[in-house]
């Protein structure tokens, strides 16, 4: 397991940060954060949860897995959501494996401190429920997406995404892994990135992209972005509390 992060850090995951102050006090107290590293394993398919996981930043995959060894995504999950839906929705193991494209930094919580926390706060399992809603929608959405969109729009999307999902502009990313989740050909990601770069909407040199026009990428991306966050505007953003836990 990576090191535990010590001292005090930002809380930026948006389940933790829309419960009420007490129960967010309470939390704070079990959660153990630890940085996130790229390509790292959190869960293997079918494996049983032991805890949930709230990243604060970065992309983390949930991949389909072939059993000729091909591999695409499913979902990608960042500081709006949590890994372990499984845990409110009638137990299980995980159904996806779940790996790290993009570095940052989430905190644990165990699944004897999460039922304690449901169980003491309501509001834990509703801001939790919230998102699982909006998951389910992203997937839904990403399967339109992906039959009607082309590569370019769905690089650019996902781009999008991960932007949303970091601190500051720069952030490490390969375009070997960027095929694998996208189901591309990696020259095809190789074109798409060349032309974002050509128009100075990115920068991207030995793994490490920046953003420097986010709007110019938004104009070449689909229009599934906007709805997907749309989708977590109504339903997340609403409840997301700036006020700090005594």
């Amino acid at each position: 397991m990576k090191q535990e992060l010590k001292g005090d850090f930002e809380i930026r995951n948006q389940v933790l940060l829309s419960v009420r102050p007490e129960a967010q006090a309470f939390l704070k107290t079990r959660l153990i954060t630890r940085r996130l590293s790229l390509g790292q394993t959190l869960y293997d398919d079918s494996e049983p949860f032991t805890h949930a996981i709230f990243p604060h930043e970065g992309v983390i995959s949930l991949k389909a897995e072939m059993s000729d060894g091909r591999s695409v995504e499913k979902a990608s999950i960042g500081h709006e959501g949590f890994i372990g839906i499984a845990l409110i929705v009638g137990g299980g193991g995980a159904i996806s494996r779940s790996a790290v494209m993009v570095p940052g930094y989430a905190s644990w919580l165990s699944i004897e401190d999460l039922d304690e926390a449901i169980a003491s706060f309501p509001c834990v399992r509703d801001a939790m429920l919230r998102y699982a809603k909006c998951l389910i929608i992203q997937l839904l959405e990403s399967v339109a997406c992906n039959s009607l969109h082309s590569a370019e729009e769905r690089i650019s999307r996902w781009l999008l995404h991960a932007h949303d999902r970091v601190v500051g502009d720069s952030f490490q990313l390969t375009q070997a892994a960027m095929s694998q989740v996208l189901g591309f050909r990696r020259a095809t990601v190789n074109m798409v990135c060349s032309k974002l770069m050509e128009i100075g909407a990115i920068e991207y040199s030995r793994g490490d992209l920046t953003v420097l026009d986010r709007e110019l990428i938004h104009q070449h991306s689909c229009e599934c972005y906007g709805r997907i966050q749309k989708t977590f505007e109504l339903n997340m953003a609403p409840f997301i509390r700036t006020e700090k836990p005594n």
